[in-house]
């Protein structure tokens, strides 16, 4: 009996192994990788004079004249959700494959927008600055919101809050840093993934 006992627990034990390990072993088998989970800002290279801090589990910036957290690696092909709040007078937003981490802007990158009181409203919040103006327009201030932003080759696709907002192809920038942006107002980001594609 007591072999028999041992050899249950041992069962036991490997199975309590397995099923703890099985959402890490999913994550990983998805091949999401999160850059920002909101509890620090390790990770990320500070561009700019943003006040970048950790506040309630996402990073936050509130004053500034430009500030961007930049990756330190280079993407290419690639799916990205994360969420976003800002308030109604906030400019932001997200830039891809960014050609020079250290002097970024629509003209070296991808911006996927964030900026619903943008003067010039073509290229506000949702679209991709200068490349393809929103399918839809949807505001963003005052609470939590979601990007899944993905770059394919030249297709680049993003939806905003479960709605698409731009469906395109452009060829100018094939891989670069990502850059989260801080530009007026107050800006949140948090739950920043990426898979490779």
């Amino acid at each position: 009996m007591k072999p028999t006992l041992r050899i249950i627990g041992i069962l036991l034990a490997f199975a309590f192994t397995i099923a703890g390990t099985g959402p890490a072993l999913s994550a990983q088998s998805e091949g999401w990788t999160t850059l920002l989970d909101g509890t620090t800002l390790k990770g990320w290279n500070i561009v700019g004079d943003a006040n970048w801090e950790v506040v309630d589990k996402a990073v936050q910036a509130t004053k500034g004249t430009a500030g961007f957290l930049v990756t330190p690696v280079a993407y290419g092909d690639f799916q990205l959700t994360l969420e976003f709040w800002v308030s109604d007078d906030a400019n932001s937003g997200v830039f891809i494959r960014c050609q020079d981490p250290k002097s970024i802007a629509a003209t070296n990158a991808y911006e996927v927008n964030v900026y619903d009181k943008r003067p010039d409203p073509a290229y506000r919040t949702g679209a991709i600055v200068d490349v393809a103006k929103p399918l839809a327009n949807l505001n963003t201030g005052g609470r939590w919101n979601t990007f899944d932003i993905t770059a394919q080759g030249p297709k680049l696709t993003v939806v905003l809050n479960g709605t698409k907002t731009v469906e395109t192809e452009h060829k100018a920038y094939a891989r670069g840093p990502i850059a989260l942006q801080y530009g007026a107002g107050t800006v949140r980001f948090r739950n920043v993934r990426i898979r490779t594609l």
